[in-house]
């Protein structure tokens, strides 16, 4: 049996079209072709923007994004293409895990494999297919199931200024309370994609196991007012201030060793947990701390003689994300900081 992808829908036709993605079954492995949906709205000249939910399959807040994007949006509304890939990891979305059925991490999986499994064969669709079509690539996340991270736009930082300039600007378009600037590993979506030239927003929409109303309203003004923002839906662009929003705060959460962004699930940060036990939350993500300033501390069940232990700030800046379950083990990630940054010293780094 062929191994090739293959896309129902015709990318380069104008009008409303859903379809899927095909992945045939792994011949090593057997199992059955996996579907992934994908919807394309055409209308003209413009640019293509590629919208993505659901790369991790427990972060439903992009998905239901997508989804409401594929079906309230009609090709007059738009100068272009949008893309639109709602829920890319579908039986994780289904069993509302993080991970693929085989333990794989679809954002690891970059630049692909077209003759490797499953999961690199989709890794690399999106590498030779649909980044190449794409000026804009818009990937949203949250924390999943395990984490809560202030809800907010966010973006890897490209060495190119040009491309950083217009990024930041993207990013802004979402008109989220703050945006914070991430370091990332080499074999993730955000990073192919900047690899190949392309304007990149990612999020953290949140988390936990329930979306707040004021979190999926975000979701969805955001994921709108950037495609106004970039020229592929009609429509007046929005700004705080026009919305009568003070400035948004930019954060800096990038770190020398390693990734940020999946609280609870491989974050590297500053903070870990100095012991295992159960962990009480004492300040809020969104909230500024000073360094040595308790954000939480840990209880012993085996030992309910013993004090907690404080987790305190490393740093004084901005709480952005916290581990949400209470078990935790020793050295385990448990929370994102990061200190504020001015946005003309980003723009003009070297």
């Amino acid at each position: 049996m062929s191994r090739v992808v293959e896309c129902s829908i015709d990318l380069g036709r104008g009008g409303h079209q859903v379809g899927h993605i095909r992945l045939p079954a792994d011949s090593s492995t057997g199992g059955d072709d996996t579907l992934v949906p994908i919807a394309s709205i055409a209308n003209g000249p413009g640019p293509t923007v590629l919208v993505s939910g659901g790369n991790h399959g427990n972060e439903y807040e992009g998905q239901l994004a997508a989804l409401r994007l594929i079906r309230d949006i009609a090709p007059a509304q738009v100068s272009g293409r949008i893309i639109v890939v709602p829920v890319i990891s579908t039986a994780a979305s289904r069993l509302a895990t993080r991970l693929w059925p085989t333990g794989e991490n679809f954002n690891r999986s970059f630049p692909g494999n077209p003759d490797g499994p499953q999961i690199e064969r989709l890794a690399y669709f999106f590498s030779s297919v649909l980044f190449p079509a794409a000026d804009v690539v818009v990937d949203m996340h949250s924390a999943g199931t395990t984490g809560w991270i202030t809800p907010c736009s966010h973006m890897c930082v490209p060495k190119d200024p040009a491309q950083r300039k217009s990024m930041v600007e993207a990013m802004e378009a979402w008109n989220s309370d703050f945006h914070f600037l991430y370091t990332s590993h080499g074999n993730y979506l955000p990073n192919e994609a900047e690899r190949q030239g392309k304007i990149v927003v990612t999020t953290e929409l949140g988390g936990t196991t329930r979306i707040p109303v004021a979190v999926q309203d975000l979701a969805w003004s955001g994921l709108t007012n950037v495609l106004r923002h970039v020229g592929a839906l009609e429509g007046k662009v929005e700004t705080r201030q026009s919305l009568g929003l003070p400035p948004a705060t930019l954060v800096d959460c990038r770190f020398d060793d390693g990734h940020v962004g999946d609280v609870g699930s491989g974050l590297h940060d500053a903070i870990v947990a100095p012991a295992s036990g159960l962990f009480e939350v004492l300040i809020d993500p969104g909230n500024p701390v000073v360094e040595g300033q308790p954000v939480g501390r840990i209880w012993s069940p085996d030992d309910p003689t013993l004090p907690p232990v404080d987790v305190k700030s490393p740093m004084t800046g901005y709480l952005m994300g916290l581990k949400t379950l209470p078990p935790v083990e020793k050295g385990q990630s448990l929370a994102l900081i990061g200190r504020p940054i001015n946005r003309e010293v980003l723009l003009a780094e070297g």
